[in-house]
């Protein structure tokens, strides 16, 4: 598994590495930022670090003016990691994702700038270090919790909560629900039994009086790429390193890192991107 071809790479045909290094960055540039050109709330997630499998990046989406996420999409720089089960007989997703690294948001919330946040991995159990973020970043005392139901079909299940207090929830509230959160059996385990969120959001609160803000959201993994967005990740590489690529290779592909989906860009379009930069 470990000579597994890399599909998420930039095929570049014959392109020496200096260039295909070039190339990367441009996929980087344009597949893997948030959208600036609406009114709905982007996130990116971040997790770079040297470990088996690379960066991770996921960005999600809110759509209709809320915050509720509607669209996602993701990225692993190495999706072959193999890893025995862990102590506790899981997935060994901190053994995986590592600790040597960071955990980066970025939110793009409508303002001139994004609000980027950034903290150490601490185990690279992702519930545990987005909690952390939430604390130290955010300043916002957070429940998380993950899991991943698996059989010898695949994933069966995947879910989780973020339980998040409001400005005036009172002491007596946080101590219930902490010891609430002690005593409730895994995510994974409820996830196996309970489909409905309703009735899942009352077992992790310890409240029956549950109002359901929306209902009937999907979120679909949907990527936001485009070959005007890879065009811009061209430009932004500037005109000494697009004028090398003209002198390596006539046609030149780039393959989007999300989803695979490939953009050809022939020596007369890289050549017109270099001549507007005169203009």
């Amino acid at each position: 598994k470990d000579s597994a071809k890399d599909k998420n790479s930039i095929a570049v045909g014959k392109l020496n590495t200096k260039i295909r290094k070039r190339l990367k960055k441009a996929s980087s540039l344009s597949s893997s930022k948030a959208t600036t050109d609406n009114k709905d709330e982007d996130m990116d997630t971040v997790i770079t670090k040297q470990s088996t499998n690379g960066s991770c990046i996921v960005n999600l989406s809110a759509g209709n003016g809320t915050k509720i996420v509607e669209k996602a999409m993701e990225y692993v720089g190495n999706p072959y990691v193999d890893l025995p089960l862990n102590e506790f007989g899981k997935l060994d997703v901190g053994g995986a994702v590592g600790k040597a690294g960071y955990l980066n948001i970025i939110k793009d919330i409508g303002l001139k700038e994004p609000y980027i946040g950034i903290v150490p991995l601490i185990s690279g159990e992702i519930a545990e270090d987005f909690a952390r973020y939430f604390v130290e970043s955010e300043q916002k005392p957070t429940a998380i919790a993950l899991g991943v139901l698996v059989d010898k079909n695949g994933v069966s299940r995947a879910g989780g909560y973020i339980l998040s207090l409001m400005p005036d929830a009172s002491d007596d509230i946080v101590t219930k629900i902490e010891e609430n959160i002690k005593k409730i059996p895994s995510i994974s385990k409820i996830l196996a039994k309970i489909a409905k969120l309703d009735e899942i959001a009352k077992i992790i609160t310890g409240d029956d009086n549950i109002e359901l803000l929306e209902e009937n959201i999907y979120p679909k993994y949907e990527c936001n790429c485009s070959k005007e967005k890879f065009e811009r990740g061209l430009i932004s590489l500037g005109k000494t390193e697009l004028e090398d690529i003209l002198k390596e290779e006539k046609d030149t592909e780039i393959l989007c890192h999300f989803c695979n989906k490939k953009y050809i860009f022939d020596k007369k379009t890289i050549k017109e991107l270099v001549d507007n930069m005169d203009k």
